[in-house]
């Protein structure tokens, strides 16, 4: 083994309710796996079952909890908290940089308000839209976020919708507030893909991978075969997009640049990552991943407008350049 055996136990007697859907935010486990995220311990009467997820090759096993504590009885989910800690966290980093894109903080925090919200909305909506056979039967389920299922390109398309609207509204510069946010929009999916490793989904195909994940085996269960750990991936990806962002973001030459390469990044990497995914969401009787659609969407409007900006230039000088020396030539004859 590559490191010590490290083994982290987020446990606590927490009340479980085994209502009906419960089952249906964790993607199914093939083969020999167990349906992890459905067992509790029935010993105990009812309560949150301590979930197991190791890495065997790299020496690693956690013990969690989906649940981090409750108030009074209500459960509140370790991924609520990872992603609400991403979002504050994106805020504040773009609050800090405000004035560097020309943006006013508290503009920038009134049009959080209502992004937000309509973000969230409708990255659920655009998740349910492509798994309603899950909640047809279901509805009450739609409303449980906590179980897991917010598409992120549905908050994208939700969000940068509003943001449009509220610049618009309020006469203020769209495309300074929307590469200011671009810029920050990657610390939130760093840590919000976190919050899938604590409810045990978005992880990957088969693989034999040293660093491969296991669910619901710890260390000395775990065999040869594990499974790609696509959040993580995704993670590691937006972590060297945001990088990469803030250093260009200082000297962008054209006002929209940075949202363009934020897409252009993300989508790039979410086409590869997602044909690893096991729970994709596919376009209505086919087989086509609906993420990877809109990833490639992505790619071609983020590099192909961000070399436009950059060539387009180029290409007036050019022509300016050719026709003042036809008007010379001909003045000379």
């Amino acid at each position: 083994m590559l490191f010590r055996r490290i083994v982290f136990r987020l446990r606590g007697g927490l009340p479980f309710r085994h209502e009906a859907g419960h089952c249906a935010a964790y993607p199914a486990v093939v083969g020999r796996w167990h349906d992890f995220a459905c067992r509790y311990r029935a010993a105990e009467g009812g309560q949150y079952m301590s979930q197991t997820v190791s890495f065997p090759g790299l020496g690693l096993e956690f013990h969690f909890s989906s649940v981090a504590f409750t108030i009074g009885s209500k459960p509140i989910y370790w991924y609520g908290i990872v992603i609400t800690l991403g979002i504050l966290l994106a805020i504040a980093y773009a609050s800090k940089r405000s004035q560097q894109f020309g943006v006013k903080s508290d503009d920038l925090l009134d049009m959080m308000l209502f992004v937000l919200p309509i973000a969230i909305i409708c990255a659920r909506l655009y998740y349910v839209a492509f798994e309603w056979e899950k909640y047809k039967d279901n509805p009450a389920e739609i409303f449980a976020v906590w179980h897991g299922g917010l598409a992120i390109y549905g908050g994208l398309i939700g969000g940068l919708i509003t943001a449009i609207v509220f610049c618009r509204v309020r006469k203020i510069d769209c495309m300074d507030m929307l590469d200011l946010v671009a810029g920050a929009v990657p610390i939130g999916q760093v840590l919000g893909r976190w919050g899938n490793f604590f409810n045990c989904e978005a992880f990957g195909s088969e693989t034999s991978l040293p660093w491969r994940m296991v669910i619901g085996k710890g260390l000395d269960e775990a065999g040869q075969f594990g499974n790609h750990p696509t959040f993580f991936y995704e993670s590691a990806w937006n972590a060297i997009g945001f990088v990469l962002l803030y250093f260009y973001s200082k000297k962008r030459k054209y006002r929209g640049e940075v949202l363009l390469l934020y897409f252009g990044w993300y989508g790039l990497g979410r086409f590869f990552i997602e044909g690893l995914r096991t729970d994709s969401l596919y376009l209505w009787g086919t087989g086509i991943r609906v993420s990877q659609v809109v990833a490639l969407i992505s790619v071609i409007i983020g590099f192909g407008g961000f070399l436009l900006n950059r060539v387009m230039p180029f290409l007036r000088e050019t022509a300016a350049e050719v026709n003042d020396n036809d008007t010379n030539t001909e003045e000379t004859t």
